[in-house]
């Protein structure tokens, strides 16, 4: 009697997804060699590793939902800020910080969430950058508190651990950055590759059909955006911890742009694209400020066109493609 095929249930092709691949561990693992290598740009580093974690908040409602939004640093702000005058005027401790921080943000997330999970397109682009500039003002009115255009001044942390103290040469700051890093991307890991995550795509795909099959597409989204905004506000934080100052520039929309630019040169709804695209953005950044200070935007925007129109689905779009082209011969 002739054995009838089965597709594999939907546990088993997860399980298959979240199994770790040894391209993987060398990556994570290559993000110590800075310490051997790059000695002089570990303040560099630390950035990027804040960086990539606060793309990789954006992707999980981007990439993986289908929800653009153009102010997504309010929620980056929302952490710094808090993390910063939490540290300056009631408790310097790190680990209490990121916690209130993150979640603060995330109950700003998830109180947003009602009004974002409603739109769609371009109203929901509208929505959120709107949302995102009033904050800006908000705290650039709050001088007393935010020190307005002048930034948040004299915020001092512990050392982490009790032992080790933050130098200007960035060690502790990107061992704590990258270690925090590796653990919210172990959490984001885990949702994608989960049922949640195979619903997130399918609401990306197709919004009105998913409730069909016992998905709830408003519910998913507002788990998703409190989530990615509870993220944000935990590389806010660190971001406020590291540098020991907050700016309004956590707030600004040239934040939320840049971090959408670094998904679209990594690749969105790829986990690993906001990583590799904050890397690709902020060396690039740090290379091209130092031959023209004033026009690095300008290297950035030829940058960004030259990966548009060749490598369309991202830098990691791109390896993917080449590599199954290269499996096929």
């Amino acid at each position: 009697m002739a054995s009838v095929e089965t597709a594999p249930s939907p546990h088993a092709y997860v399980q298959s997804l979240s199994r770790w691949r040894p391209i993987e561990i060398v990556f994570w693992l290559s993000l110590l060699l800075p310490y051997v290598l790059f000695p002089n740009y570990l303040s560099l580093a630390s950035q990027i590793a804040i960086t990539a974690m606060f793309a990789l908040s954006l992707d999980l409602i981007l990439g993986y939902a289908g929800v653009v939004s153009l102010g997504h640093a309010a929620f980056f702000g929302i952490g710094a800020y808090t993390a910063g005058i939490f540290s300056k005027f009631v408790w310097g401790e790190l680990f209490t910080g990121l916690i209130v921080a993150t979640a603060l943000a995330a109950a700003v997330g998830y109180v947003s969430s009602f009004v974002i999970a409603r739109f769609r397109h371009l109203t929901l682009i509208m929505i959120t950058l709107g949302l995102g500039l009033l904050l800006h003002e908000a705290a650039n009115s709050a001088s007393w508190l935010t020190g307005g255009s002048d930034g948040l001044q004299g915020v001092q942390v512990w050392p982490l651990l009790g032992v080790f103290k933050f130098d200007l040469y960035g060690k502790t700051a990107y061992g704590y950055s990258l270690a925090m890093l590796f653990l919210v991307f172990l959490f984001a890991r885990r949702i994608i590759h989960s049922p949640f995550g195979l619903a997130l795509r399918g609401i990306r795909e197709n919004w009105t059909r998913m409730p069909a099959i016992g998905a709830p597409s408003r519910a998913h989204i507002r788990k998703i955006y409190t989530i990615s905004a509870a993220m944000a506000g935990l590389a806010g934080a660190l971001i406020a911890q590291t540098t020991e100052t907050v700016s309004l520039e956590t707030l600004s929309f040239e934040r939320s742009a840049d971090v959408l630019v670094m998904l679209v040169l990594g690749g969105a709804g790829r986990l690993y694209g906001g990583l590799v695209g904050a890397a690709v953005f902020m060396i690039a950044r740090d290379q091209f400020s130092g031959i023209a200070p004033q026009f690095w935007y300008f290297w950035i925007g030829i940058l960004l066109v030259v990966v548009v129109m060749f490598l369309p689905n991202g830098i990691l779009g791109g390896a993917s493609a080449l590599l199954a082209r290269w499996r096929r011969k």
